[in-house]
């Protein structure tokens, strides 16, 4: 099945995420696409059960105690619950899911863009990072620590994206 490595894009203006953007915060985005008609609901399944992001989750569980379950990754992808692992739901369309961590810091962004009359399924995966306001002088910046890992953040996203593509071809 034909897919299309994940490669940086240009945020799609319909975006959840646009309102970061905005307001100045750290956005990215990531696209690939797959043959095969996808929904929502898959995309987001085949994301947070790759080995790559299982991985992520036992981290998770280990480092802050956020255990999580395929079972709940299938609930959160069909809408039926709105916490998963670290994260909530933020905001939710019907080919877009915004999750908020639970620190309020961070955002993951995912999109599904499938025209009718196509089996390609354009896949979107993005992020941000709110800026924090500095008490010294009041403007929004990121934290050094931040611009250390950016490098790193955008190759983890690049994987995570082709991996859950890699997830959905398999599957189709």
């Amino acid at each position: 099945m034909k897919r299309i490595n994940a490669q940086a894009c240009q945020l799609p203006t319909v975006s959840l995420l646009r309102s970061y953007r905005d307001q100045g915060d750290y956005v990215d985005c990531f696209v690939t696409s797959i043959h095969a008609a996808v929904t929502l609901e898959q995309f987001v399944y085949a994301f947070y059960t790759t080995p790559l992001f299982k991985l992520e989750r036992q981290i998770l569980k280990s480092l802050v105690a956020k255990t999580s379950t395929d079972a709940e990754v299938q609930q959160l992808a069909a809408g039926s619950i709105d916490n998963f692992a670290a994260w909530k739901v933020e905001q939710r369309g019907v080919n877009q899911l915004l999750m908020c961590d639970f620190k309020g810091n961070t955002r993951s962004w995912f999109m599904v863009d499938a025209p009718i009359d196509t089996a390609e399924t354009t896949l979107y995966f993005g992020s941000a990072v709110v800026a924090r306001t500095d008490p010294g002088n009041g403007q929004r910046k990121m934290s050094n620590r931040f611009n250390a890992l950016l490098g790193l953040h955008k190759m983890y996203s690049k994987a995570l994206l082709n991996a859950a593509c890699r997830r959905l071809a398999k599957n189709n």
